[in-house]
């Protein structure tokens, strides 16, 4: 992933004048801002350090900062956190007169300080600023990668780490982490913590690796095709406790029925296991989980074409009641849940 090889080699002694992370793909961002943090060092009680949050800091603060000579040192850091008047974000921080005089600065910047930029989001490319930031500075943009990018990267670190999956163990901790770089950092940490001869099973990732969403809704189908109404509900309300949105839950509700859907055609036209995972992954543009496959293969065999039909139509209509505000959303989504169990 070019964001971290751009990172790589990065120092305090080689931090280019202007340095500028930005991005979308807020686990990999964060994580490198983490990382360039601490490439140069940075320590809040270190005055040859400034370090501004712009959503609470004023510019004339910020501006002092940037054309003050460092104290005990030829050079200083200035550090802008949060700087999302340089994004398309809606949000704004400065004033247009802030970002004036900001453009003034970055045409005559102090050759004495350094300016790091921390900007997630989307560089709003029309801006001024931004114009004469990509001509002046270096920018690292933390864009979503590829799946098989990820996969290659975490193999790679893994190996660095000492750590060695066996069979398709990366591939489920690949999947049960969403393919989410800041998940995928965390767990590969708890797993190095958990196994010290750094042997990795698949009996370790379902041990260690916290259930992600994915799980639970897989969970949820499984209660929702054995009719477990009560439990279904009970997690139903932990989700929501936890934050997730009905629209959300439907949308994955619908495209693991949509999976149950795909391999019972597949597999009642004769394809195998491994043909049914290559045909869904020419399909989907991307490489399928096996271990997806072969669960909806167990799944959907007693379960009938036109169940499934019905299954996705009621959450599609679900999902356009929520969005029309036809009624409360949490009495819907347990309706849909209702309607699908008891047409099993």
């Amino acid at each position: 992933m070019q964001a971290i090889t751009d990172t790589k080699h990065l120092t305090v002694q080689t931090l280019p004048p202007i340095l500028v992370l930005t991005g979308e793909d807020v686990g990999q961002f964060e994580w490198l801002k983490k990382d360039i943090l601490n490439k140069i060092g940075y320590d809040p009680s270190d005055l040859n350090y400034s370090y501004f949050d712009m959503k609470e800091a004023s510019y004339d603060e910020v501006e002092l900062d940037l054309v003050s000579l460092p104290f005990f040192a030829d050079e200083k850091i200035v550090i802008l956190d949060h700087l999302l008047d340089v994004t398309t974000a809606k949000k704004r921080n400065l004033t247009d007169e802030d970002l004036k005089q900001f453009e003034n600065y970055l045409e005559n910047p102090s050759e004495s300080t350094r300016l790091v930029i921390f900007a997630e989001g989307k560089l709003d490319s029309k801006r001024r600023l931004v114009k004469l930031l990509k001509r002046d500075a270096q920018i690292i943009e933390a864009t979503t990668p590829k799946e098989q990018e990820v996969k290659r990267y975490f193999a790679s670190q893994a190996q660095e780490l000492g750590l060695q999956f066996e069979g398709d163990s990366l591939d489920q901790l690949l999947l049960k982490s969403g393919y989410d770089f800041g998940e995928l950092q965390k767990n590969i940490a708890l797993l190095q913590a958990y196994k010290e001869d750094g042997q990795i099973t698949l009996e370790d990732i379902e041990e260690v690796v916290p259930k992600s969403l994915q799980d639970n809704i897989f969970d949820l189908t499984q209660m929702i095709l054995k009719r477990q109404i009560d439990q279904a509900r009970n997690l139903v309300k932990d989700l929501r406790l936890q934050g997730e949105d009905e629209i959300k839950l439907i949308a994955i509700l619908l495209g693991q029925f949509r999976m149950f859907s795909q391999v019972k055609i597949f597999s009642e036209e004769g394809q195998s296991e491994s043909q049914i995972v290559a045909s869904l992954s020419e399909l989907s543009g991307r490489k399928v989980n096996p271990y997806q496959v072969k669960f909806a293969l167990r799944d959907s065999r007693r379960l009938s074409l036109s169940f499934l039909k019905q299954a996705m139509m009621t959450f599609i209509e679900t999902d356009f009641a929520i969005k029309s505000g036809t009624y409360e959303k949490d009495y819907l989504f347990d309706l849909a849940l209702l309607k699908v169990a008891n047409s099993v």
